[in-house]
């Protein structure tokens, strides 16, 4: 999942896109509200965190500018404005959740990740499985049959979003989409190269292959 991050303070923004990416998403990041308000309008984004004192453009205006052109994706606003009459402002203009600073980053994740199951208004389960093959969220563990396998951020964060469309082709272009930030080049061959890398940890040593080359279109796992 790809989340958008409109913050000038570099330390904050560096803070949370470091850890959104621990936890698996792909982040872009944008230090002023006209280069978030052009990314949200360009790029497709499961979420966003803006903080309203932005410079060029502030960070309601963004948010107002994103609600006009029909833009839905769900934003979590971040300010050092505690009162309930700067919260009920923010949740008029168009946001979905406000956060105080100082956070901790443990809420932003959980938060984030209750904005996006209303979103999708699914309720987001804490494991995915299609086989023999099962992925815990919470724990980032995997196993398939009765073997643990070892993934690192960018290889689990591919195999969840292929576990989430199982038996459904996905083109490379939406896997650079969800699992990699906006500035990877769509013509080259890093999603070949991480599929790879993940095939060799879930089908090498079974005999039923799961991660299937569909040419020309992209790739699917199939759970039977």
């Amino acid at each position: 999942m790809r989340i958008l991050v409109v913050e000038d303070d570099k330390k904050i923004a560096s803070f949370i896109s470091k850890g959104l990416r621990e936890a698996g998403f792909a982040v872009d990041v944008a230090h002023d509200g006209e280069d978030g308000l052009y990314l949200g309008l360009t790029e497709p984004y499961d979420a966003a965190v803006v903080d309203i004192m932005l410079p060029g453009l502030d960070g309601l205006s963004l948010i107002e500018r994103l609600r006009v052109e029909k833009i839905h994706t769900p934003v979590i606003i971040l300010s050092a404005k505690r009162s309930v009459d700067d919260r009920v402002k923010g949740l008029q203009t168009g946001g979905d959740d406000y956060l105080t600073k100082p956070f901790s980053f443990s809420e932003l994740l959980a938060r984030i990740q209750a904005l996006i199951r209303r979103s999708t208004r699914t309720s987001e389960p804490s494991t995915l499985t299609a086989g023999n093959l099962t992925i815990d969220l919470l724990t980032r563990q995997v196993r398939r049959a009765d073997r643990d396998i070892s993934l690192p951020a960018r290889e689990f964060s591919l195999l969840e979003y292929l576990m989430r469309n199982k038996n459904r082709i996905v083109s490379k272009t939406s896997i650079l989409e969800h699992v990699y930030d906006y500035s990877f080049d769509p013509q080259t061959n890093v999603v070949d190269v991480l599929v790879c890398r993940l095939r060799n940890k879930i089908d090498r040593d079974f005999d039923r292959k799961m991660i299937h080359t569909v040419r020309g279109m992209g790739y699917v796992l199939k759970d039977q």
